[in-house]
């Protein structure tokens, strides 16, 4: 059901109406008014991933707008494909995720709009401090990855579909030993805190966001190997977030009022201060850049979509 790119262009438009809305609605003291939908009492089920909700980011990110608007945000965490899924089938009111060609995919099959980049952090090598495959220090993920297969070392692997698992095959398929894993590759198929744990249970190595790594991390024997590049370590390992609305047309039962609402806020200067301010151990998770001197239009659209003129 691909959208068609008058009627995608049409919705990127209004889209930046209905943020702008959203943004002045939380500037009120109350949940409705003559100019807006009343959406007290309702409730915003979110999809999103799993390193989002294990951070605790979300706790401290959505209780200011549940308190505001009188409304209740459903948080499910899932990896990226199975939150987009979620969205596809119509239960879920707004996604907030971390793969963008997954992404593209979900707004060109026409179920998404409104898109906006929200934050990012980067992903990290985790593994055990005797480090066998010696990568530590690797300024290539390639070859950190390469490291790994030639070694035979164990590598845990999300194996889930998640944004993390996405940016792990990338990088598997950037080295050419996508088609040649051993009994040293395992596919866990959890989120990411379940394989973090794993991985440190049987002394594996393991791709992981830096966020979740740092909530985690006093509880781990994990130690970062490969750094990605918030701490100059290779751009190949950066970990954009996005938030996208689910498509009303497709879904006439979605919550749409509420879902811009929800892109509204996490958006605004408000949200932008809780999330840059969120750490763990004294470390920053996540970085917000919805907010821009140089904002980047193209967030809008898929990368590949190419205007007309």
């Amino acid at each position: 059901m691909a959208i068609q790119r008058r009627r995608f262009v049409t919705a990127v438009g209004s889209g930046a109406v209905a943020g702008l809305a959203g943004c002045t609605a939380l500037g009120r003291d109350d949940a409705g008014d003559a100019n807006g939908p009343e959406i007290s009492g309702e409730t915003l089920t979110l999809t999103t991933t799993t390193s989002t909700y294990h951070t605790g980011l979300l706790d401290e990110l959505n209780a200011p707008f549940q308190d505001r608007y009188g409304v209740t945000v459903d948080t499910v965490a899932q990896g990226t494909g199975a939150a987009l899924e979620t969205a596809r089938n119509g239960d879920s009111d707004v996604v907030m995720v971390h793969a963008r060609s997954l992404e593209d995919e979900f707004i060109e099959g026409g179920y998404g709009v409104n898109r906006r980049d929200l934050m990012f952090n980067d992903f990290v090598v985790v593994g055990a401090t005797d480090d066998p495959a010696s990568i530590a220090g690797s300024g290539e993920t390639t070859s950190a990855f390469e490291g790994i297969a030639e070694s035979g070392s164990t590598f845990v692997s999300r194996g889930d579909n998640s944004g993390t698992h996405t940016k792990e095959l990338e990088v598997w398929e950037a080295t050419g030993v996508a088609d040649e894993f051993g009994e040293w590759y395992t596919e866990a198929g959890q989120g990411m805190g379940e394989v973090l744990v794993q991985a440190d249970q049987q002394g594996a190595y393991t791709l992981a966001d830096r966020g979740t790594y740092l909530s985690m991390q006093s509880e781990l024997d994990l130690e970062i190997l490969v750094e990605g590049p918030i701490e100059d370590g290779p751009e190949m390992l950066m970990n954009p977030y996005g938030i996208v609305a689910v498509n009303p047309a497709v879904h006439d039962t979605v919550n749409y009022d509420l879902a811009m609402a929800y892109i509204g806020y996490v958006t605004s200067l408000e949200a932008e201060k809780i999330i840059r301010n969120y750490t763990s151990e004294g470390e920053q998770l996540f970085f917000p850049e919805a907010i821009s001197e140089e904002p980047n239009f193209e967030q809008y659209v898929p990368e590949e979509w190419e205007r007309n003129e």
